[in-house]
């Protein structure tokens, strides 16, 4: 790792913990030249996925078109950019876990519905009214409905 503020070649890690979150590691490190001190974070990506889209095309996954569907769906709901962070990685780990070389866009979107439901439920519906293209007024109610009783809209 590169000295951010000489540019040397060699830093070593004087200092690691894993986050609260458990989704990534912050280092500490100290340039071997000049002794400037300054911190790191790492965290695990997706290697070698191949997304199936919907029409049988494969293309390499992308995790920035993850991010731009899920801030399209957040758009002016409150949450930090610590939280925005923290709900990809979770999405990642998720698909990760299926342990498969190639996944359809309908499953990815599936592990993206389930964690934008907890996270926060207008986003969710958002996202849902787009990837599963409700027909009419009765599927979204439908869909409302089964958010269950935190659902203002439906409860009794």
């Amino acid at each position: 790792m590169h000295c951010p503020f000489c540019n040397y070649f060699d830093t070593k890690v004087t200092d690691s913990r894993v986050s609260g979150d458990g989704l990534s590691i912050r280092r500490r490190r100290e340039c071997t030249k000049c002794s400037f001190r300054f911190s790191t974070v790492e965290q695990g990506e997706i290697l070698d996925l191949t997304v199936i889209k919907r029409d049988g095309r494969r293309e390499p996954y992308n995790k920035e078109k993850l991010a731009v569907g899920l801030k399209r769906s957040l758009e002016k709901r409150p949450f930090t950019a610590e939280q925005f962070t923290g709900l990809v990685q979770k999405i990642e780990r998720d698909i990760q876990r299926k342990r498969k070389t190639e996944l359809t866009s309908r499953a990815i979107g599936e592990v993206v519905m389930k964690r934008l439901k907890s996270f926060d439920q207008v986003a969710y519906i958002r996202f849902a009214s787009v990837y599963q293209s409700f027909q009419d007024v009765h599927s979204f109610t439908k869909e409302l409905k089964g958010l269950g009783s935190k659902s203002r809209w439906f409860s009794k």
